[in-house]
């Protein structure tokens, strides 16, 4: 039996064993063997089309968004909207055949934007180049899906193929520590509110090969986030959605989309309806994007010629501090760093001399003090 068979038998055995207390050991072990054997396929496959390397995309800038969407929904045209970028745009499938990258400029920020060839169903597969396109989506800061207002549904398919390719959307990563040992089992800690068996995570670890470990489940997770935690090669990252070719529709049709995007899971509220072709609603939807990448404008003030208001440093939310301002700015900032001063919100009063460790917040003004 090849490993197709293999892993469409162990779906098949998922899909008819009815889950319960009895049962979720047996489904965790399943689990685990299936993402352990579509790993191992997908590796496979790659050897056999010469690596499958992927799109070779340099990133640049303070950030990165993947465009996601199916063929001509006008991830083209937006992308020559907001950018720089000159990508060729047809009202055809498969328009987009390589991968166009745009430099998006907002509030001082450089954000890099990449137009990926549209996804279809089957992509994680490998279908229609699905898989390198896949590949940039797991290198970017965000994702921006783009829907047509007549196909909101296409969102569950998009995000389907993105699951099936590793990439976990608007979650953080579950929060599991394993330590080898030496001898005594599997010892198994778990905080309140875990409702997974004791014996469930030990049979799960045993199909990662784990005899004698000591394992500390910090939240509540289903058997998929302790398979993913597991096997360490997800992605984490934040997903917005965007819903084009508004200018087409009448407002009585509003309400119709918006009854299909809470189906799905999306407030209404938290979409960004724009048309790319018309120009509008983009003011929106690159201010959303800004602060859903956390992006923090750090105003420098520079020695002989006061702050500088207009290319601020950019950070990012958890990768805030002066250490890593220093580590950004480079050059010898970092060996003849003395102290800092801050003024802005971070700061307890103008001009606070701070250490390494301070926190920075979004429009701080920084003054590096350093060794002559």
């Amino acid at each position: 039996m090849g490993l197709q068979e293999e892993i469409d038998a162990i779906e098949e055995e998922i899909a008819n064993t009815p889950y319960n207390k009895s049962t979720e050991a047996h489904i965790g072990r399943l689990k685990a063997k299936l993402a352990e054997k579509k790993d191992k396929l997908e590796r496979q496959q790659a050897a056999g089309s010469g690596g499958g390397g992927g799109y070779a995309v340099e990133k640049h800038g303070d950030a990165t968004v993947a465009l996601v969407g199916f063929p001509s929904v006008g991830k083209s045209t937006l992308l020559n909207a907001l950018t720089n970028a000159e990508s060729e745009t047809g009202a055809y499938e498969f328009t987009t055949l390589n991968v166009h990258p745009g430099m998006l400029q907002y509030k001082g920020a450089n954000i890099q934007l990449m137009d990926v060839p549209g996804l279809i169903e089957g992509a994680a597969g490998g279908r229609g180049g699905g898989r390198e396109v896949l590949s940039v989506v797991r290198t970017a800061d965000l994702v921006l899906f783009l829907l047509d207002v007549f196909e909101v549904d296409q969102y569950e398919r998009l995000s389907e193929e993105l699951y099936k390719n590793k990439v976990r959307l608007d979650t953080e990563k579950p929060r599991i520590s394993v330590t080898k040992s030496h001898k005594g089992g599997i010892k198994v800690t778990t905080a309140d509110g875990v409702d997974l068996d004791e014996n469930t995570i030990k049979e799960v670890l045993r199909e990662y090969g784990y005899v004698n470990a000591d394992v500390t489940l910090r939240q509540n997770l289903d058997i998929d986030q302790l398979v993913d935690a597991l096997m360490d090669n997800r992605v984490y990252m934040p997903s917005r959605v965007a819903v084009n070719k508004v200018d087409l529709i009448n407002p009585d049709y509003k309400a119709e989309v918006d009854a299909e995007l809470q189906e799905m899971g999306i407030d209404p509220e938290d979409a960004i309806f724009i048309s790319a072709e018309k120009e509008k609603g983009l003011d929106v939807l690159k201010e959303e994007i800004f602060q859903s990448l956390g992006l923090i404008r750090i105003y420098m003030d520079k020695p002989g010629r006061g702050v500088d208001y207009e290319e601020p440093l950019i950070l990012t939310e958890g990768e805030n501090t002066v250490d890593d301002a220093l580590a950004k700015l480079g050059g010898s900032f970092d060996d003849r760093f003395r102290f800092a001063r801050v003024t802005g919100p971070s700061a307890k009063h103008d001009e606070q001399q701070v250490g390494r460790d301070h926190e920075l917040e979004d429009e701080d003004v920084l003054r590096i003090v350093a060794q002559r």
